[in-house]
């Protein structure tokens, strides 16, 4: 393959990554005056930058036809492979000398990974808005002694929070006039009613809004949203420009390390390689890609890669019991939409609209009871519901586990194995306490607990631990802390010793957490977006530039 051609360009701020995080860096940073220019590996799936998919028609009449498209965004980064021969095998084919090599190593298979430490559930969306064009939207707030890192004060946390929830659209009753909505969240407040706000039985807090035009939908958030006005019309002039299919391999810090020089972008599109300087360098790509383009630049802290942590998680889905369905009839809040329903679908012998919004119910975490817990209806990458079988009746149950963090929990990068984009493949060594083996165990009796008193188990869908990485919530590999002896950014999410580099995402988080990161990683930028506001103000004070200003105009400085 000839060698690619390379050309250079200047901008104000670079942003790796085009997921909500990345896109909150872009959107403050462009109201306070700079100029951004934002790459991603990934295509554009959609008109609007970063679009939920989860938007279109089909899917919400059908959600369980939009488990097919998560499973085909996903790519699985540490596939252990194996050299036991297949016996059936055709004696004939290739096969790889016994002995020399362990296993192939295409497409993320890799034969350095032990599968006993793996997370085979681990993965990664290349395309703009990353994870959030197909994400839950679930924005719950970090319990506060339990999860939340002490690095912020607590009024500090509550107004980046609240930040954060406006960003994403965040509601917590918009599914709040459902039936099944009512029915489950009742069920479940008389089974648990030993638990009291906040840490009761309640609604799910989520990036949605229902559309005024037509009720029965609803306006999922993507990083669209988070954008807001600089999602609108082409994305391709200052103050914001997003580059699709162009990937970040490394950054080069100067000489003494203390700054980087400039980011080498390969354009997947037209094939050159863009050498991109800029004042100030943010990385955002996730807990996984993020410390990769570190390591392979060459910025190795010992913290990077460790403290790597993730939920287990259990998950079962019930048919509502006789009881909850026949008392929809009966219940005086429903008897209209049921009797019109009756009267439309006279055939139909369940007493629910077809239109009937799903459940969206949470318990959170607790002191007493640290899992965060979703009684919902939504697609994932597994448990969709066959066609015959009425999803109406269906109810899914998540309970998401805390795992605290440790050392010795990791993942590594490959100096001679590459992966699918061909960057240093990743290896996990994923490590989990016997104390946190007990939790998980009585959350698992937990979530019995609640299916109990909802119905009984789908079968094919009954109570079971999901692979090792499978909620694709992992923190901890860039950790926020106060020292470069066990983090890699400081508190305003600024890498150790660089003066100009920025992280994000939920690598940041420090302690384990069972709840969904996104919402505490979006608070975490904002802080860090505040910083970097004030130290251009400081500079341009300094040197007597307008904050914001450009040094050149764009075509000065392509």
């Amino acid at each position: 393959m000839s060698a690619r051609p390379t050309k250079n360009l200047e901008v104000d701020v670079l942003i790796v990554g085009s997921g909500p995080v990345g896109c909150t860096f872009a959107r403050k940073l462009v109201e306070a005056g700079r100029s951004v220019h934002m790459v991603d590996a990934g295509p554009q799936m959609s008109r609007r930058p970063g679009e939920h998919l989860k938007n279109a028609y089909q899917y919400q009449r059908n959600i369980d036809l939009f488990a097919s498209v998560i499973r085909g965004h996903l790519h699985t980064l540490s596939v252990p492979t194996s050299n036991e021969p297949v016996m059936t095998l055709n004696p004939g084919v290739f096969q790889g000398e016994h002995g020399k090599f362990r296993g192939f190593t295409l497409h993320n298979q890799n034969p350095d990974q032990d599968p006993v430490v793996n997370l085979p559930g681990a993965g990664v969306t290349y395309a703009v808005g990353g994870m959030a064009t197909h994400w839950t939207c679930a924005t719950p707030r970090q319990h506060p002694t339990v999860e939340r890192s002490d690095i912020y004060s607590d009024a500090e946390w509550d107004r980046l929070y609240s930040g954060a929830e406006k960003l994403l659209n965040t509601h917590k009753h918009e599914f709040e006039g459902s039936m099944r909505h009512m029915a489950v969240r009742d069920a479940l407040q008389e089974e648990f009613s030993e638990l009291r706000d906040p840490y009761g039985v309640q609604n799910l807090p989520l990036g949605v809004e229902r559309r005024k035009d037509n009720p029965v939908l609803v306006h999922w958030s993507g990083t669209d949203t988070v954008l807001g006005p600089l999602a609108e019309g082409n994305q391709d002039r200052e103050p914001f420009i997003l580059q699709e299919q162009h990937r970040c391999t490394r950054l080069v810090p100067s000489r003494d390390g203390s700054r980087i020089e400039y980011a080498e972008v390969e354009d997947l599109i037209e094939w050159h390689t863009v050498n991109v300087r800029a004042e100030t360098y943010i990385v955002c790509c996730n807990a996984y890609l993020t410390p990769q383009v570190l390591y392979n630049s060459g910025i190795r802290p010992e913290p990077l890669g460790r403290y790597l942590t993730e939920q287990p998680m259990t998950f079962c889905q019930i048919v509502l019991k006789q009881e909850i369905v026949d008392s929809l009839s009966e219940d005086p809040r429903f008897a209209e939409r049921v009797r019109a329903h009756r009267e439309q679908n006279p055939r139909d012998p369940v007493p629910i609209p077809e239109n009937e919004p799903e459940p969206n119910v949470w318990i959170p975490v607790s002191e007493e009871r640290s899992w965060h817990c979703q009684i919902h209806r939504d697609a994932f990458h597994y448990g969709e519901v066959a066609p015959h079988i009425d999803p109406r009746l269906i109810v899914d149950l998540r309970w998401f586990g805390l795992v605290e963090p440790q050392y010795e929990s990791r993942m590594t990068f490959s100096d001679t194995l590459t992966d699918a984009f061909g960057m240093p493949q990743l290896t996990f060594e994923w490590i989990i306490s016997d104390e946190d083996r007990r939790k998980q165990h009585r959350m698992m009796g937990d979530m019995l607990r609640a299916a109990q008193a909802l119905g009984g188990f789908l079968p094919g869908s009954e109570p079971q631990f999901v692979v090792p990485g499978l909620p694709i919530h992992a923190i901890g590999t860039t950790r926020m802390g106060r020292s470069p002896d066990d983090s890699v950014v400081d508190a305003n999410s600024q890498v150790w010793g660089i003066e100009n580099l920025y992280l994000g995402g939920n690598g940041l988080i420090r302690r384990g957490a069972a709840s969904n990161p996104t919402l505490t990683s979006i608070a975490m930028a904002l802080k860090s977006v505040e910083h970097i506001i004030q130290l251009e103000g400081t500079r341009a004070d300094e040197s007597g530039v307008e904050a914001g200003a450009p040094a050149s105009t764009p075509e000065e400085r392509t």
